[in-house]
């Protein structure tokens, strides 16, 4: 593969209630990093929140971008949180448009935008849009969990994490360097 512009991008989807959508996008990052490929990771319901992946894009800054838009670090969304987080949603898929249409970058993370649309903070239709107007040879990958039916539909690649075990059942938290 030259270095660069990948010849065909495709649409991956990371879902399900077990831990690791994330992960796997960053992976692919990572991975696309090492090949000379400039990517974008566009947070939807996280932000504020000093991350491995945003000291990772500190290190490749003509490479590597990562905008969070959320003004809480907390993932949680409730009805009181709802009106802003709708708000920053937008503000998020504007800027995913802006970014994936550009075609600047060959791979585009839109991590969280699954959650977006599971609160009905971002229509599912206008994600479709974008999936379908992608320049072909952006890679697009969406992550969260409760990925609509007509997300996995036009997806190429969509892989559903189940929860098996996970350490908060034992309390052990969030570990830097880790889990973000």
């Amino acid at each position: 593969m030259a270095r660069g512009k990948l010849k065909r991008g495709l649409v991956q989807v990371y879902t399900g209630d077990g831990k690791g959508k994330t992960s796997a996008a960053l992976g692919v990052t990572f991975r696309a990093l090492g090949w000379g490929l400039r990517v974008c990771v566009v947070q939807f319901i996280k932000g504020y929140l000093e991350t491995g992946e945003m000291k990772m894009a500190e290190r490749f800054p003509s490479q590597y971008v990562i905008r969070q838009f959320a003004t809480d670090p907390s993932c949680y969304i409730d009805e009181t949180k709802a009106k802003q987080r709708k708000e920053e949603c937008e503000q998020a898929m504007a800027y995913a448009e802006e970014v994936v249409n550009s075609g600047e970058f060959d791979l585009v993370v839109l991590d969280e935008i699954n959650n977006a649309m599971g609160y009905k903070l971002l229509d599912i239709d206008r994600v479709l849009d974008l999936i379908h107007s992608k320049p072909k040879h952006v890679e697009l990958i969406l992550t969260g969990r409760r990925a609509p039916k007509e997300i996995i539909d036009a997806a190429d690649l969509a892989t559903d994490m189940r929860l098996i075990k996970h350490p908060f059942e034992k309390r052990i938290s969030a570990r830097a360097g880790v889990d973000y």
